[in-house]
């Protein structure tokens, strides 16, 4: 197993929460200064419905927008259907195409109006479009450390839903602290569990 530790860095996370909308200038000159860094992706965006994230509504525009010519790191941009997998892949510079993913029911819901059950068959949908364009699915693990609805939530359950991804041929999982619960004890717990096995 590589020792290498490899960052997706974030910044739409944090635009995504501002309601001001910033200038798409603005954007692309901050996710420009990402690209100087070296950080092995970055998650500069998402299409979905401009009426579910209005500040990501010119993502498209952002990445016509971007020198690419000096960086290394690759680009992410989160899709929650087939509809934004579709739009994302007509994009060449996108190398990954990010899904929310969250083992908390009551979350997932939240967060993009669908069961787990049913988030499962949108994600096979969309790793088909990704095969057929040539781009690689991150799946982000929502709740991945704890949720606060009272959900059932241990070692076992994301194992369970790792090696089941996994076996559904996406590649790339990572573990979202989504509300910032987690400590050096449960991250040791997850990962001294979950690692092994895929050495």
């Amino acid at each position: 197993m590589s020792n290498t530790v490899k960052v997706i860095e974030c910044p739409r996370d944090a635009m995504q929460g501002i309601k001001a909308f910033i200038p798409t200038e603005k954007k692309v000159q901050y996710i420009q200064s990402l690209l100087r860094v070296g950080f092995d992706t970055i998650d500069f965006g998402s299409f979905v419905s401009p009426k579910a994230i209005p500040q990501m509504a010119d993502s498209a525009e952002v990445l016509s927008q971007l020198d690419l010519s000096k960086t290394k790191s690759k680009l992410l941009a989160i899709v929650a259907n087939t509809r934004g997998a579709n739009d994302a892949s007509q994009h060449e510079a996108i190398d990954y195409l990010g899904y929310p993913f969250s083992i908390s029911e009551n979350f997932q819901m939240r967060n993009t109006h669908k069961t787990i059950a049913q988030s499962v068959v949108t994600l096979s949908e969309i790793l088909e479009i990704a095969d057929q364009s040539n781009k690689e699915v991150v799946v982000y693990i929502s709740m991945g450390f704890g949720n606060p609805y009272g959900d059932p939530w241990d070692v076992e359950i994301v194992g369970e839903w790792t090696e089941r991804l996994a076996k559904m041929g996406v590649k790339i999982l990572s573990l979202s602290d989504t509300i910032g619960s987690s400590d050096p004890e449960n991250i040791t717990y997850l990962f001294s569990n979950l690692i092994p096995a895929y050495e």
